[in-house]
């Protein structure tokens, strides 16, 4: 009977994994879908200036956006793990497909689309393979403070390649961040006042929406508002740009191309945007997971996602990830499961229908205005500031990625954001504490053994490991009493690095004259010590308490 019960229970875990909306799906009621139905509609009129803004930031013509928050939207939501994230376009992934495709070939050619339907797939496949993998512990590598030093960077790309729209120069051709300053203080005396006025009312109007009427679609008020501005102070178009034409349409059928020349190309790149959007999803949905109280798993996350981009990239779609923007909006409009996120792409699809040929009159200073406010967004001021105050290591990781973000290619950015953190994690655990104490910490045992003359005590705060013994020794040479006692409560693991160390210390020891006592020791490390023979040889005292 027990085996039939286990059994059954790894099917059922299999049968979560493979289709994990068979387990909320069969709880819906008439009213949580009604608050589904709802949370969806107020989320696809957030997306639809959202998608473009993206989409462009992402150097794509407009309609992608709009795109890439349908087919991906549904496979994240019906093959994740978390009830209330929405994943989509994000302004990150945005600029780091942007930044990683620049230097291969210009913005807004067909090639330039091609290759970015391939690199979308490529990310799916890496973040499908390490689902599958069960490698979702992976995304712990990258710390809080390389996201936070990487949108920072990214947010100030972004707002770098606004501006020149803003001011109605049009677009600055720059081969990198510093370039395209230089090329916008060239231009400084071509400014537009008539852009500028059209980019300030949408900054206005969104941040006053975002203050006064927060459940409002303050967005899409301010496009409005500010293409009926653009009429009224250029009615032919002429000095204030406007968007390009959008085709009306569902997202149309694609293929990747998978030639050996362009996978080599693009395979880096997919995998630092894959990790990049799995390190977005996973923060979002530990965030929205912490405001409900449910439980969600990585790996199930990694296998949503890149599902979600698998596909969108054969229904012309981008990399997409969780938004936090999105997320947001569908939890507190009172979404009850992942069916939200389901109707806010079913209902989008007539919106692309319908809407799409209003978006020619939208002027691109209103769009320039709309994404330096979202650049300004994505920049964790609260997070910044605690890393400055609280941790050194911290900081010197979050300006090692912002430096790097605005110097490098953005996937090496994060790269060296990872090895900045795994180096000084490594430097902090191979100086391990060696703290003097009294010998009135020691046991009881070794106090009436020794006299407090004849002894040194010492408290090791860390483990005895290959990389840490060389610091530990010598410090512990540093000490010249015949008798050294070592209270062992930190020390959580010792290899056979740790296990020479100490036997050498011991030999010391008995070379003055003096016994080296290990006192509190945990029982794995007694039982290490066990089984290489040195206790057997009484090659020092192990005082246990």
């Amino acid at each position: 009977m027990t085996a039939v019960l286990g059994r059954a229970q790894r099917y059922q875990a299999l049968l979560q994994c493979l289709v994990p909306f068979t387990g909320w799906l069969p709880q819906q009621t008439a009213r949580s879908l009604r608050a589904d139905m709802l949370a969806g509609l107020t989320g696809a009129v957030l997306v639809v200036p959202q998608g473009v803004a993206y989409a462009l930031l992402a150097g794509l013509p407009p309609e992608y956006g709009l795109y890439t928050a349908i087919i991906p939207t549904i496979l994240a939501a019906l093959f994740g793990s978390s009830r209330q994230m929405v994943s989509g376009p994000t302004a990150a992934l945005s600029i780091a497909l942007f930044a990683t495709l620049q230097p291969v070939v210009e913005a807004g050619m067909g090639e330039f689309v091609a290759l970015v339907l391939t690199l979308t797939f490529l990310t799916g496949l890496f973040q499908l393979v390490l689902g599958l993998a069960r490698l979702g512990a992976l995304v712990n590598l990258v710390s809080h403070s390389v996201v936070t030093g990487f949108t920072a960077g990214a947010a100030l790309i972004i707002a770098t390649s606004q501006l020149s729209h803003a001011l109605g120069l049009g677009p600055l051709a720059g081969s990198g961040f510093f370039d395209t300053w230089s090329r916008l203080f060239a231009r400084l005396e071509d400014i537009r006042p008539e852009a500028v006025l059209v980019a300030g009312f949408t900054l206005v109007v969104s941040l006053a929406c975002r203050h006064w009427l927060p459940r409002w679609p303050g967005m899409l008020l301010a496009l409005a508002g500010a293409s009926l501005l653009a009429f009224w102070l250029d009615p032919q178009g002429v000095v204030i740009q406007r968007i390009a034409a959008v085709p009306s349409g569902l997202p149309p059928f694609s293929m990747p191309d998978l030639s050996m020349d362009t996978l080599r190309l693009l395979i880096p790149g997919a995998m630092a945007l894959g990790l990049l959007g799995l390190v977005e999803a996973s923060a979002i949905s530990r965030a929205m997971a912490l405001r409900s109280g449910q439980r969600t798993s990585s790996n199930q996350e990694f296998i949503g996602q890149g599902l979600s981009n698998l596909g969108g990239a054969f229904f012309s779609s981008y990399v997409s990830s969780g938004s936090f923007t999105r997320s947001g909006l569908n939890a507190s409009a009172g979404a009850q499961s992942p069916l939200a996120a389901v109707m806010a792409a079913l209902f989008l699809a007539p919106m692309v229908l319908l809407a799409t040929p209003l978006l020619d009159y939208v002027p691109m200073p209103a769009m320039a205005g709309m994404l330096l406010l979202v650049a300004a967004n994505l920049v964790d001021r609260h997070s910044i500031r605690e890393a400055l105050t609280v941790s050194r290591s911290e900081t010197t990781v979050l300006l090692i990625t912002f430096a790097s973000t605005l110097l490098l290619a953005l996937e090496f950015a994060i790269f060296l954001g990872v090895l900045a953190s795994l180096a000084l994690y490594l430097l902090k655990t191979t100086r391990p504490p060696v703290v003097p104490c009294s010998l009135s910490q020691a046991p009881d045992e070794v106090r009436l053994a020794v006299e407090e003359a004849s002894c040194m005590v010492v408290r090791i705060d860390g483990s005895l490991f290959f990389g840490a013994c060389d610091s530990i020794a010598r410090r512990l040479e540093a000490y010249e009493r015949p008798n050294l006692v070592i209270l062992a409560e930190g020390i959580n693991f010792i290899d056979l690095s740790g296990i020479h160390l100490l036997q050498q210390q011991a030999s010391r020891c008995r070379s003055r004259g003096g016994r080296l006592y290990l006192a509190r020791a945990k029982a794995d490390v007694q039982a290490r010590l066990q089984r290489a023979g040195t206790l057997d040889q009484q090659r020092f005292t192990v005082v246990t308490l």
